[in-house]
């Protein structure tokens, strides 16, 4: 499975990918972020699903960009990133599908290009059509998203700071990685500031942050004691009192 995360603010975007990749009883570390990054051509591209589709799409991705395509907005990016998916799936989902596997291929991708008048935030479905994230839905998580959107939903808004945005995209990550055991560290974090075009990457394993993991736990639990009792008590009143007899 996969943990991969992305946050548009009104500042930039946070990116957050786990780097586990389980086969099975195996589990191996690989990238799921992509970045293509030049004058004026900032994106990331990270996917959840079958790691032969993600790299075969991505390959081809790279692949036109090398070969002089230009892409002068995100959605125009996003349109091609999809088309090669399109062409993966005719190319390989009979034979996937008849080898039991399913055509699973989800990517987000984010960024900005030169005639973007800010960053943008899409979300690729395995049949190549997409939405853009936008204030309303100021997030997008892809792979084993159940156990981290709480946080995420309880937190941000467009207003966040980007500093917000990766604390509370790192305890969701958190969250998840303490709930599944398909989700681990490194993670790779993408930050991107609004029109800066200048987008960068940080690679954290768990001696890195395992102390803000810890501090999460203990502040978790002073904050349950500190939630008051006593709207508890109108349940608990109704409970029989143990009377010595009874000892």
């Amino acid at each position: 499975m996969t943990y991969c995360l992305a946050i548009k603010v009104k500042e930039g975007l946070v990116a957050i990918a786990d780097t586990r990749i389980t086969s099975g009883t195996d589990t191996t570390q690989k990238k799921k972020v992509h970045i293509e990054q030049r004058d004026k051509y900032s994106l990331f591209i990270m996917t959840s699903g079958l790691r032969s589709v993600r790299d075969k799409a991505v390959q081809y991705f790279k692949e036109l960009i090398e070969e002089g395509e230009v892409h002068n907005k995100l959605y125009k990016a996003v349109n091609a990133f999809g088309a090669q998916v399109k062409r993966v799936a005719l190319e390989d989902r009979a034979a996937l599908e008849q080898s039991g596997l399913k055509f699973n291929l989800h990517t987000i991708i984010g960024g900005q290009l030169k005639d973007d008048k800010e960053h943008k935030l899409f979300l690729l479905y395995p049949e190549g059509n997409w939405v853009e994230l936008g204030e309303g839905a100021p997030f997008v998580v892809i792979g084993n998203s159940g156990h981290g959107k709480a946080i995420l939903n309880r937190t941000l808004t467009s207003e966040s700071s980007m500093h917000l945005a990766l604390k509370t995209g790192f305890l969701s990550f958190d969250s998840t990685r303490a709930s599944a055991n398909d989700v681990d560290f490194p993670i790779d974090v993408v930050l991107y500031r609004n029109n800066t075009f200048g987008m960068v990457e940080h690679r954290y394993g768990k001696k890195d942050l395992e102390y803000i993991s810890d501090q999460w736990a203990e502040e978790l639990k002073k904050a349950l004691n500190n939630i008051s009792d006593e709207w508890m008590e109108a349940a608990f009143n109704k409970l029989p009192v143990l009377n010595d007899v009874d000892i």
